[in-house]
């Protein structure tokens, strides 16, 4: 079997590295890669969203199956261009990956499905969304509509702030047409979780509970980003509660989905709030979170080859068991200087051998490329440094004595990856 992954970050690194270890697959392919991907894959010179070279090379390679990594290729309509060509792929259609490329979308789904959310409020126009603001009380989130790659949405304390963010997504257009509405919803209180499941628009397959660190500092403080760090499982997810959401969240969601004409098939991404109240959905991703792929990945021992061919196929209901490691994973991420604002890039990055042969330990490279025969930095998040141990206190500890052997100009990351597990 051939397969192509579409992307070239963390995430993709994390499945390159667990499809390649399927007897299934003779080749894998990557588009467009990266230097860590191209130690278990060919790379092709492709961006995730050319649609017209991919299918092409698809036609070209006789390509079995096409697994999407990132949001953009799929909200483009991917999955569309392929399907009706005769090729198979994991990863929704460009009208189902509205849940979430579009915030709007979404909450429309949620309330008319009956799927806990937050109370919420959309606006078209900047000044009726001001006049809401000045009369309810904060905290609020304000949420820009469209896709701003993991930062539109802004999570404000007081009036002062919301009206800020209204003025930089709606006024500033600082993520550009994504910010043409906006969703102003209730700020929820409780632990976030990250619950992911494959489907093929019927069958629902869970993973492996996982927890995302968003902020950029310590203690969760600072702006939000692509995700600082991850782990799993998450202590907070019991079986009842995992049962919980699998009833209230992903079977209304999915048969919501089918019955407005826009079945389901993919991987499906629930960020949740766990409140008082019960599970509450924050937002849906249409894809493998990033960088939560990566200790749920470490953790599968089950082939997943065989659940991404079986969603794609619609015969799901005959592949359900996954077998996991029961042993806790932990992901920390190296990002560049200064983001999630402005960062360099082209800064040469030692140490990746030798904190790669440690035991339990893969580096998944994030935003890297080649220059000069080195490997260099080229993104804001650079690496996903994974650890499995006996206890999250070991995964974490041996994340850590990974990173302590890999150096780059500026490098920074958070230092308390887990800590809510660890209490």
């Amino acid at each position: 079997m051939k397969i192509l992954v579409v992307g070239g970050g963390g995430r993709e690194h994390a499945l390159v590295w667990k499809i390649a270890q399927s007897p299934l697959v003779e080749k894998v392919y990557c588009a467009p890669g990266n230097p860590g991907i191209a130690r278990h894959a060919e790379c092709v010179p492709l961006r995730a969203d050319d649609l017209v070279g991919i299918v092409q090379f698809v036609r070209e390679k006789g390509v079995d199956l096409t697994v999407v990594g990132p949001e953009d290729p799929l909200s483009m309509g991917i999955a569309d261009e392929l399907t009706p060509k005769g090729f198979k792929v994991f990863g929704p259609t460009r009208a189902a990956a509205e849940l979430e490329s579009s915030k709007v979308f979404a909450k429309r789904i949620m309330q008319k499905h009956g799927i806990p959310t937050a109370a919420f409020h959309i606006f078209q126009d900047a000044h009726d969304a001001h006049d809401y603001v000045a009369n309810v009380a904060a905290p609020l989130v304000v949420k820009a509509d469209g896709l701003a790659k993991g930062k539109g949405v802004i999570v404000c304390g007081s009036a002062g702030e919301a009206h800020e963010a209204i003025r930089d997504i709606m006024e500033r257009k600082v993520f550009g047409k994504a910010g043409d509405q906006i969703v102003i919803e209730e700020c929820l209180r409780g632990q976030e979780a990250s619950i992911l499941a494959i489907s093929d628009g019927r069958t629902i397959v869970l993973l492996e509970a996982a927890q995302d660190h968003k902020r950029i500092g310590d203690g969760d403080v600072g702006p939000n980003t692509g995700g600082m760090g991850a782990y799993s499982p998450m202590p907070a997810v019991t079986p009842a509660l995992r049962d919980e959401i699998e009833r209230r969240v992903f079977i209304p969601t999915i048969h919501g989905m089918r019955r407005e004409g826009r079945r389901y098939q993919g991987i499906l991404y629930a960020g949740l709030m766990l409140t008082g109240s019960g599970p509450q959905v924050l937002e849906f991703n249409v894809r493998w979170g990033d960088p939560e792929a990566q200790p749920i990945l470490m953790r599968m021992k089950s082939d997943l080859v065989p659940a991404l061919m079986a969603a794609a196929d619609g015969t799901l209901k005959e592949s359900r068991q996954i077998e996991w490691d029961p042993r806790p994973a932990v992901c920390v991420v190296m990002a560049s200087g200064g983001y999630p604002g402005d960062y360099g890039k082209g800064k040469p990055i030692s140490g990746l051998d030798e904190a790669g042969k440690l035991k339990d330990v893969m580096v998944f490279h994030a935003g890297t490329a080649m220059s000069g025969g080195q490997v260099v930095t080229s993104g804001g998040r650079v690496l996903g440094v994974t650890a499995m141990g006996k206890t999250i206190a070991e995964a974490r500890e041996r994340a850590y004595d990974a990173i302590a052997r890999i150096h780059f100009d500026g490098a920074q990351f958070r230092r308390d990856i887990g800590h809510r597990a660890m209490k």
